[in-house]
């Protein structure tokens, strides 16, 4: 495919900048947001990279004065967002960067929310009309610019954010939240190890496998997941054994927007686990995902295998139905060296009456095609821990 295939400049779900090179316009789209001194948020892993570095100094080329701010985690607090707030204020910025991950795209959009807020962050979590408490007039501008291929933050009205001491992740929802501008630039994601591309992609098809799954009334979200589901089929693994196809890490990067795209349908059991256990023992959520897949699936069996079966016949995989897909799942699984279980990255059962009650209070969980109890979750939980079922 020529790469010039692979560019374009899309408003839905708001504008978005594809294609290998994009980068290079960030000035541009500071200044057309009248921004002059955006703050950039990533994570310390990537704020010493050249990526980093040379998005800043090509902000100060172009008369910006760009700041820095990345004291955030893998999954981010509400210190992270608070101490974020202070540096945006101290530094007199007008708009966010958003340039990373997940962590790093959820921390900047929640900063840009809390800069002229007066309450405090958990009074916009996303529960019933939280979010009308939000001064909409005090939220600054957010470009988005991610760097990996998996949570689809860049196009989300919400950021997941850990409460410490609640020992949680709340969602931080409100619609302005949702980036400005987006920049799909797949040539900065040619770095990634095969073991993040792995976990990212699979969060990538746990989102759009969920919201396609999902029990809410949203044609045009489940066709969006769809399609993202067959890009992810046929270049997931091709971008895993080769970092460098720029093709398959652009499809990529496109198919992880469409799937968090389509989620507004809504997540699952998934996401309703993966969600207390990033908070509870700090793995990273993709990967959690990609252990918990087949096991959910498994526990929606008897709701999902009429939308599976039109799925497989949509993936061209032979004798299309259920167990076509499922095998399917637990072949890539196994090519991108997933752990079979949670036992393997070091979780156990102590805590799994509480990992099932935590699962069940989600928001995730609202949408999963069946409505599983707290026990029910524990027994899911248990399973992925062992192998069961498998």
């Amino acid at each position: 495919m020529v790469f010039t295939q692979l560019t374009a400049n899309w408003n839905y779900p708001t504008s978005i900048c594809q294609g290998p090179g994009r980068i290079n316009e960030l000035p541009a789209i500071c200044q057309q947001l009248g921004l002059q001194a955006p703050l950039l948020v990533t994570d310390p892993g990537l704020a010493a990279m050249p990526m980093v570095t040379s998005a800043i100094e090509l902000c100060a080329e172009n008369g910006l004065a760009c700041g820095l701010y990345s004291e955030i985690a893998s999954n981010p607090t509400g210190q992270h967002i608070a101490a974020g707030v202070v540096a945006f204020s101290q530094g007199e910025h007008d708009g966010v960067i958003a340039f990373g991950g997940g962590s790093a795209l959820d921390a900047g959009k929640a900063i840009a929310l809390m800069v002229g807020q007066d309450r405090p962050l958990w009074d916009f979590e996303d529960v019933g009309d939280n979010f009308t408490r939000v001064k909409v007039e005090a939220m600054v501008p957010v470009i988005a610019v991610p760097t990996t291929s998996g949570t689809g933050s860049e196009v989300g009205r919400a950021s997941v954010i850990v409460d410490t001491e609640a020992r949680l992740k709340r969602i931080i929802f409100h619609p302005r939240m949702m980036p400005a501008v987006v920049i799909l630039d797949a040539e900065l994601t040619l770095g990634l190890p095969p073991n993040l591309t792995a976990a990212t992609g699979m969060d990538a098809l746990s989102h759009a496998l969920e919201a396609y799954c999902a029990t809410y009334y949203h044609p045009m979200a489940e066709g969006i997941a769809l399609e993202a589901i067959r890009l992810i089929k046929n270049n997931l693994l091709r971008a895993y054994a080769d970092g460098n196809d720029l093709e398959a890490r652009a499809q990529m990067m496109v198919a992880s927007t469409m799937g968090a795209t389509a989620f507004q349908r809504g997540l699952g059991g998934m996401h309703a686990l993966a969600h207390p256990l990033g908070a509870l023992y700090n793995s990273h959520h993709g990967l959690l995902n990609a252990i918990l897949m087949p096991y959910v699936l498994n526990a929606n069996r008897s709701a999902i295998e009429a939308p599976l079966t039109r799925l497989a016949r949509y993936l061209e995989l032979q004798n299309p139905g259920f167990d076509s897909f499922f095998a399917w799942i637990l072949s890539l699984r196994e090519q991108l060296g997933i752990p079979q279980n949670l036992s393997e990255i070091g979780i156990n059962q102590d805590r799994a009456q509480e990992v099932g009650a935590m699962a069940f209070k989600d928001a995730a969980a609202a949408a999963n095609p069946i409505s599983f109890s707290a026990e029910r979750y524990t027994e899911i939980f248990r399973a992925s821990v062992e192998s069961e079922a498998l």
